[in-house]
């Protein structure tokens, strides 16, 4: 069994994924914290002893992230743009066309050709509204773990606006309608769909193409994807393994090289 291992060492989550033959055989993520290198190989031992196999079984470990300049046993380094595109494309089926990549720290737009190729691309990175940082922030505020916001949102007898495009002042927003006696089911189907609108709002710069596939942590998040469908009046598509896309395609593209 020969391996391919993809690492995407991000700002909020460390993932690692094995791959054989273009399948993913093995797939770990851990919170980021300081000690990265050291955590991504812990990754890399556990995926070892599960798939009962030794280091030399690694042809090529690609990195790719914020923080791919700190893992120094890289066979190479992948920007994460490309390594994006090429998870999406491979894990879509070849029909992506738009990836709306939810990231810790910020929001990607990406726009492919019909062979794969990044043809432009949108990032916004000023500020945490929008990203994982915020729905982790609001899953602290509600003391509410994320995987319950579907739930939620699906309870909810209103849509409550938050408006504030800070997620500072966001914050002080939903505090202030806890105070208010605002319940939990509809702070969450109103921050959801701030999220959307804010996601929308940066796609609409370039043009979209068929078909939109989102990814990243909070592609999870049904309600999101539901509330974006409503913005943009579009099916959007959720990766089958949305926050491992960007260390997937690592692994593929470091295949190549």
């Amino acid at each position: 069994m020969s391996i391919i291992i993809g690492i995407d060492l991000g700002s909020t989550a460390i993932k690692v994924v094995f791959v054989k033959d273009k399948e993913i055989v093995f797939k770990e993520k851990k919170p980021t914290v300081p000690g990265q290198e050291m955590l991504a190989e812990a990754i890399i031992q556990t995926g070892l002893q599960t798939l009962g196999i030794n280091r030399e079984k690694i042809q090529k470990i690609g990195v790719t992230g914020y923080g791919k300049k700190l893992y120094k046993a890289a066979t190479d380094a992948i920007d994460e743009i490309s390594a994006n595109a090429a998870g999406a494309f491979q894990l879509s089926s070849r029909k992506v066309r738009t990836i709306v990549n939810i990231g810790g720290q910020d929001v990607k737009v990406i726009r492919l050709s019909e062979d794969g190729k990044v043809n432009d691309f949108r990032m916004n990175d000023k500020c945490a509204a929008g990203t994982g940082r915020f729905f982790e922030m609001v899953a602290r505020i509600l003391d509410t773990p994320i995987f319950n916001f579907d739930e939620l949102s699906q309870q909810a007898t209103d849509i409550i606006d938050i408006n504030s495009t800070c997620a500072v002042f966001a914050e002080s927003e939903i505090i202030s309608l806890l105070a208010r006696g605002v319940s939990r089911e509809n702070i969450v189907a109103g921050f959801q769909m701030s999220v959307a609108r804010r996601v929308a709002k940066l796609i609409r710069y370039q043009t979209i193409e068929e078909d939109v596939y989102m990814d990243g942590g909070p592609a999870r998040s049904e309600g999101l994807a539901r509330a974006l469908e409503e913005e943009l009046l579009r099916p959007i598509y959720v990766l089958p393994e949305p926050q491992f896309t960007v260390a997937y395609g690592a692994a593929l593209l470091i295949q190549n090289r």
